[in-house]
């Protein structure tokens, strides 16, 4: 176990890492634009130091001024939290070349299961349900992928093979749109992940969300930790999440989250994963692998009672998991609401000085921030500003307990989505759980933007 960690992020996710470390006894570094010069994960780690401006290209995602960080401090290992350079197979390479670890999947992973046609097919060989349609890019030839398109059956969505966020992707209704959506998609897809590849599968009308989470070690261990639903979205980006995925049967979660970890057993995973899926009518379709930790992990600790950052350590570490699949089950329900300072009028980022910033309590309330009274929210960064978790014996206990934390919860000085979630959280549909991937934004347009 190496004995120091470079923590390559910053806001919640930066501050979240450096108390997973703390607790294994691991010394911290934490790297900070100009901008987060006096965040409270800068002043609490063991080392600090700037490595750029506030812009994340100068600093956040400069891998050799990361690297060197590293270096100077002693650190034997980064932390690279989410986004940013965490599902970089590059960066990745370059932190295992200058003899340090990455806490994360092997660059050979990464790549595998960012490129989403190459995921497809790993995932179909190891007897994960996927989307209808090939596990190969588009062709040139128009006729071949108008061929492709009826067999699969319209509505098909082109997808980008490198894609992510929301970003890359087309439905097409008919044929006559085809090949209109093809020339977008390629070009939005060079554009922003330097990779036109493309590929087509089948477009499912109103499907649930629904994540698989896995955790493996560097000897063959691998286990699957619950579900997740995370159908409320805007634009493809998650709002509000709960585990478990409600109104799914044992039996069928069970057998899905055995193809998914036979699946990292055959392309030699490590560390924390999640693996997407799109379910409709009782079916599972696999649609992306999540190599890194995610946003919405605290519900599974909730409802798992097991740490995943500090299992992402240790695995990362050379230790091997100290359980096996059956000492896991799952006890009670959590939802965690996704707290940004936006305008929810508009949907645009609200920057500025908190002024005020009262949270809530009790029994299974869990926040999880590194905002707070007189914190300036960055302009250059992401807009969320923290989590608010809630725990409960029961889905309706939990959802209770929820909507009390978010009555306290004061933010202001900015514009924040509380609102949007107050309302959420009373909406008859997601209380009867019967929501899909588009309710939010059907709601949103017909005028329930809070």
């Amino acid at each position: 176990m190496f004995h120091s960690v470079l923590i390559a992020n910053r806001g919640e996710i930066a501050l979240r890492i450096q108390r997973a470390c703390r607790g294994l006894g691991l010394k911290t570094v934490a790297v900070y634009s100009e901008a987060d010069r006096d965040a409270t994960y800068v002043r609490h780690a063991d080392q600090s130091l700037c490595i750029g401006p506030a812009a994340a290209s100068e600093s956040y995602l400069n891998q050799a001024a990361i690297i060197m960080a590293a270096k100077l401090t002693g650190a034997g290992a980064i932390h690279p939290g989410y986004g940013f350079l965490s599902e970089n197979a590059g960066f990745a390479e370059r932190v295992a070349q200058a003899g340090l670890t990455f806490i994360g999947p092997s660059a050979a992973c990464i790549r595998v299961m960012g490129d989403k046609v190459a995921a497809k097919r790993a995932m179909r060989s190891a007897g994960v349900p996927c989307v209808p349609g090939p596990d190969s890019a588009l062709p040139n030839d128009a006729d071949a992928i108008r061929g492709l398109a009826r067999a699969i059956g319209y509505p098909v969505i082109v997808k980008a093979a490198g894609g992510g966020g929301g970003r890359g992707m087309r439905v097409v209704e008919t044929e006559d749109a085809l090949a209109d959506a093809l020339s977008v998609t390629r070009e939005e897809a060079r554009r922003s992940f330097g990779n036109a590849k493309v590929y087509i599968e089948k477009f499912l009308g109103s499907p649930r969300h629904v994540e698989i989470q896995v955790l493996a070690d560097m000897y063959g261990n691998v286990v699957w930790l619950g579900s997740r639903d995370c159908s409320l979205q805007r634009r493809h980006q998650k709002v509000l999440e709960e585990a478990p995925a409600p109104g799914i049967p044992d039996a069928l979660l069970a057998e899905v989250g055995a193809r998914c970890v036979e699946a990292c057993k055959q392309i030699g995973y490590l560390g924390l994963g999640t693996f997407e899926f799109l379910v409709e009518d009782g079916a599972f379709y696999f649609i992306e692998m999540n190599t890194r930790l995610q946003v919405e992990h605290p519900v599974t600790e909730m409802t798992t009672g097991i740490d995943l950052v500090q299992q992402q350590i240790r695995v990362a570490g050379g230790e091997r998991l100290g359980f096996s699949q059956a000492d896991i089950s799952c006890r009670g329900h959590a939802f965690e609401c996704r707290i940004n300072a936006e305008d929810t009028e508009r949907f645009m980022p609200s920057p500025g000085l908190i002024t005020r910033w009262e949270l809530p309590g009790g029994p299974g309330i869990r926040i999880d921030s590194h905002a707070g009274a007189c914190y300036r929210v960055s302009p250059h960064y992401d807009s969320m500003i923290g989590k608010l978790i809630a725990h409960g014996e029961t889905r309706a206990d939990a959802l209770a307990r929820l909507r009390i934390a978010l009555d306290e919860m004061q933010v202001e000085g900015i514009a924040t989505n509380l609102p949007l979630h107050r309302r959420l959280v009373r909406d008859e549909a997601f209380v009867a759980a019967d929501v899909d991937i588009h309710h939010l934004e059907h709601r949103l347009r017909d005028g329930g933007r809070g």
